[in-house]
């Protein structure tokens, strides 16, 4: 089924929206109230339902309505930036490039990437939403980015994964703690001290959880947070050792945290890019995201 409906009929529905005001929003598009009362019906005839409450005093979304205006406010970007692209030539071109990321990939690996695609391409916007990894695949789900950086294993079949690199699990700890002197940490040495760890909902935790079930092995946690940045401060205040994605550790060498890959099992997540299945991408984030693949895609990740 085709929908029908015009740029113009979009960018009347988010000035409502952001406005809540139809005088405000027909002063900021130059148009007259009655054109652009017009432009919202035929816009939500279009969708097949009603996307504003309208009341004497008050404009606001409905439920649907909230839920199209990031997927609108993408589209309307892109628009732009294609147009914009169409006047440049060459390595100039502009656009804009929307991915949803994981903390610790957005903050380690990420920028490496975007300076090197910069050198190419200087014009090119990026929006990087770094959200945790559930957040992530629905945002890429529904089209609010044009594709994602995660944490591999959705079964969701409208995703497409493509692999990037291996994180392994290791240890956290400062280094005056016991463990900072072992030559080889197992799980076992775990047990005696005071472990911090993130919350069971966490895909993180619950990757690894599974992987250690499967050897027998529980974890005993002391401090339960929700953001491995926070587990890391626990740690860093000597309040005990954590179990963090080796993407989550200080980068070189730091005045006194210590990072150990543990053994027996090696246990690693599989961060990749993921987008749907059905949807295409922009000339940028299809130039990014090979980019990505072309340096990311190793063997695995070295531990430090």
């Amino acid at each position: 089924m085709n929908i029908n409906c015009e740029i113009l009929d979009l960018r009347a529905f988010l000035s409502v929206v952001e406005l809540q005001s139809f005088n405000r929003a027909a002063d900021q598009l130059n148009m007259s109230q009655p054109a652009l009362s017009r432009r919202i019906q035929k816009l939500e005839q279009a969708i097949g339902a009603p996307l504003l409450e309208r009341t004497t005093r008050h404009v606001a979304a409905t439920a649907l309505g909230v839920g199209l205006v990031p997927l609108i406010q993408r589209m309307l970007e892109e628009f732009d930036g294609s147009l914009f692209a169409m006047r440049e030539l060459g390595s100039s071109r502009g656009g804009l490039v929307t991915i949803a990321c994981l903390p610790t990939a957005a903050f380690y690996f990420l920028p490496s990437v975007i300076r090197q695609f910069n050198v190419e391409y200087p014009n090119i916007r990026f929006r990087i939403l770094d959200l945790t990894a559930t957040d992530a695949l629905q945002a890429v789900a529904r089209g609010e980015v044009e594709f994602g950086i995660n944490i591999m294993g959705s079964s969701d079949s409208d995703l497409v994964f493509e692999r990037l690199v291996e994180d392994p699990f290791v240890l956290a700890a400062r280094n005056d703690h016991p463990l900072a002197a072992k030559d080889e940490v197992r799980w076992g040495d775990l047990e005696p001290y005071h472990l911090i760890t993130v919350h069971r909902s966490s895909a993180n935790r619950i990757l690894l959880d599974a992987a250690l079930a499967k050897s027998s092995i529980k974890l005993n946690w002391f401090y339960e947070v929700t953001h491995l940045s926070t587990s890391l401060g626990l740690v860093e205040a000597g309040l005990g050792i954590s179990v963090l994605p080796r993407m989550a550790t200080p980068e070189g060498d730091h005045p006194f945290l210590i990072s150990k890959p543990i053994r027996n099992p090696e246990i690693s997540r599989t961060i990749g890019i993921v987008r749907r299945r059905s949807g295409s991408l922009s000339p940028a984030a299809e130039r990014f995201m090979s980019m990505l693949l072309g340096t990311w895609a190793a063997p695995a990740a070295e531990p430090k």
